[in-house]
């Protein structure tokens, strides 16, 4: 099978030069494109010497129409209102769209889940291998447990993220939801300020820390009278989530439209 032909959507970003290194560096795919915002001081610009790996003869370009009709895939770490249009594009196109942005509303899910009937979207708040574990892990342990267990979500990252809780922490209290039987939106807690009384049993909370260079640290609490559960995962390197997008990529190939999650990709659902 030929080499599989790649584009990155917010490609001069932090996490845009991890997804170039890493679909550079696996001999299954090839970098034909890269995209950034009308504007950047990036656009024209070889993303091979952006991202430290020497001249790859690859531009940056604002026209994302150009790309989706000749890449097999597109990797998208970017905004919620752009991939939302990447992912018409791709519906498109029928091509395969790997989605790691995070922070979508209600509105923005339903865009992605109708170009869904169309490409093959692979949507994750987190894409690295350890973090699914952690998720599969958090939604058999919340199964086994009953409410007498109140479950906290912790999660920290570096100061310029924009939204929280990040999508990790939403996608690990999905999961306890999910192995309680239960709604997170009917038992989430997202703010404690002032006098909040008692803790209600069976709420799922969450409390987000922001500050210096951190790539993600995420902890699930599940705290009982006497004893007290943690699952914990700590990411050093946003490798992990670049690696993971690009297996992602390759694993959607063929495989038709479909809203899918790497929980699929990883065979660990």
């Amino acid at each position: 099978m030929d080499r599989m032909k790649i584009a990155v959507a917010g490609a001069a970003g932090r996490m845009g030069r991890e997804l170039i290194r890493a679909v550079h560096g696996n001999e299954a795919c090839v970098l034909i494109g890269a995209m950034e915002q009308e504007g950047s001081i990036a656009l024209g610009q070889d993303i091979g010497l952006l991202a430290g790996l020497g001249k790859l003869g690859v531009a940056i370009t604002d026209d994302p129409l150009e790309l989706f009709t000749k890449a097999d895939a597109v990797l998208d770490f970017t905004v919620p209102a752009a991939s939302v249009e990447f992912a018409a594009l791709a519906a498109n196109a029928r091509i395969v769209h790997v989605v790691g942005t995070t922070g979508f509303k209600a509105a923005d899910e339903a865009k992605i889940e109708a170009a869904a009937r169309h490409a093959t979207i692979v949507k994750a708040g987190n894409m690295s291998l350890g973090v699914n574990l952690l998720a599969a892990l958090t939604r058999k342990v919340a199964a086994a447990l009953d409410a007498d267990f109140d479950i906290e979500i912790l999660e920290m990252h570096h100061r310029h993220k924009v939204d929280a809780p990040s999508g990790t922490a939403l996608m690990l209290g999905n999961a306890a939801a999910e192995g309680r039987g239960v709604r997170l939106e009917d038992v989430s807690v997202r703010v404690r300020d002032g006098h909040t009384g008692a803790r209600r049993r069976g709420d799922i909370g969450f409390a987000t820390l922001r500050g210096g260079s951190v790539v993600g640290d995420h902890r699930v609490i599940l705290a009982a009278d006497g004893e007290i559960i943690e699952l914990t995962h700590h990411a050093a390197d946003r490798g992990i989530f670049a690696r993971g997008a690009v297996k992602a990529a390759l694993w959607g190939r063929g495989k038709g439209p479909g809203l899918f999650s790497m929980m699929d990709v990883l065979g660990i659902g």
